[in-house]
């Protein structure tokens, strides 16, 4: 992390500094799209938001890759012992942990409620046990805690411009979009997993099943039903996408080309899905480079001039 971005941010001390610095490698590493997003932000509201992705990152490594000769039993009790360990730092205001260090800084600076990290590691828990969906509830109920919550824990970042009750539902909203379009892109990656992200019920009305899925994923091709099935589920995500959207206005003007760039990136991905007519099973659909590159540009002008505008830092 810059010494321009801490210093921006008033985080002194070199063991608190070295911990933000910690959490936006993970960030640059593994959340390309979201980095580039992040680059938008003022200096001074990007530690925070690299400390809040570099705690999520952290724990969905832990269940998602665990260590080799892991078994299910230690992968549990290394992500209970992990909530423990989190939750009674934060209780306690501090942490020998660096990523633990960030995050509890961050969570006391934005006076982020202690329920949203609760709600993360319930759905973390389910990934453990749960290996499908029989209906869209049941999908929601995973999606607060592990998407939602992430969307809320960052809007005291980003600040608004009213109440931040009523950007909430929407904040929330951009988080389930995200998550969703994630559950589209690695519908293959998933099944390897043992997991299916979308609703059982949804999928049995076009005639798929999780059978159909893995004999698509086995020969990396996609047949009628399947691709009419994941066209409804795309068109069930440009809703989440569109109840977001009115959140962006809402939001301290300062960071709305962030968030309006995350917000185009990730539909970018649900537009490569629909161009490949859905085959998500012969490679993952990435937004073409030069189509990242000039969102991000864009978005960088629209944000200097934001911030000559609007100067003042979001409280």
């Amino acid at each position: 992390m810059t010494r321009r971005e801490l210093d921006a941010a008033g985080i002194t001390g070199t063991d608190l500094r070295a911990a933000y610095q910690r959490c936006r490698e993970l960030n640059a590493r593994h959340g390309r799209t979201y980095f580039l997003a992040t680059r938008m932000l003022t200096p001074a509201q990007r530690p925070a938001v690299h400390a809040l992705y570099g705690f999520a990152r952290r724990l969905d490594d832990l269940v998602d890759e665990p260590e080799p000769g892991a078994t299910p039993e230690s992968v549990a009790e290394a992500l209970r012992d992990a909530e423990r360990r989190f939750l009674g730092d934060l209780g306690a205001g501090h942490s020998d942990d660096p990523v633990h260090a960030a995050v509890i800084d961050t969570v006391i600076r934005y006076a982020i409620p202690e329920p949203h990290f609760r709600a993360f590691f319930a759905s973390m828990r389910m990934d453990l046990t749960v290996t499908g969906y029989p209906t869209r509830a049941a999908l929601d109920e995973y999606v607060h805690g592990s998407a939602e919550v992430i969307g809320l824990q960052v809007l005291p970042v980003l600040g608004t411009v009213g109440s931040r009750a009523d950007a909430a539902p929407r904040a929330a909203a951009l988080g389930k979009a995200f998550q969703l379009t994630n559950f589209l892109r690695d519908v293959a990656e998933d099944l390897g997993r043992g997991r299916v992200y979308l609703p059982a019920d949804e999928l049995a009305a076009f005639g798929v099943d999780r059978d159909r899925l893995e004999w698509c994923a086995r020969g990396r091709r996609i047949d009628r039903p399947v691709r009419a099935a994941l066209t409804d589920q795309v068109a069930r995500t440009r809703r989440v996408y569109a109840e977001a959207e009115p959140g962006i206005g809402l939001l301290h003007p300062v960071s709305r080309p962030c968030v309006a760039t995350a917000f185009r990136l990730y539909g970018g991905i649900l537009d490569r899905v629909e161009a490949v007519g859905c085959n998500v099973f012969a490679g993952r659909a990435r937004v073409p480079r030069h189509r990242r590159l000039t969102a991000a540009c864009d978005a960088l002008v629209r944000a200097q001039w934001a911030r000559r505008r609007h100067p003042v830092a979001v409280a």
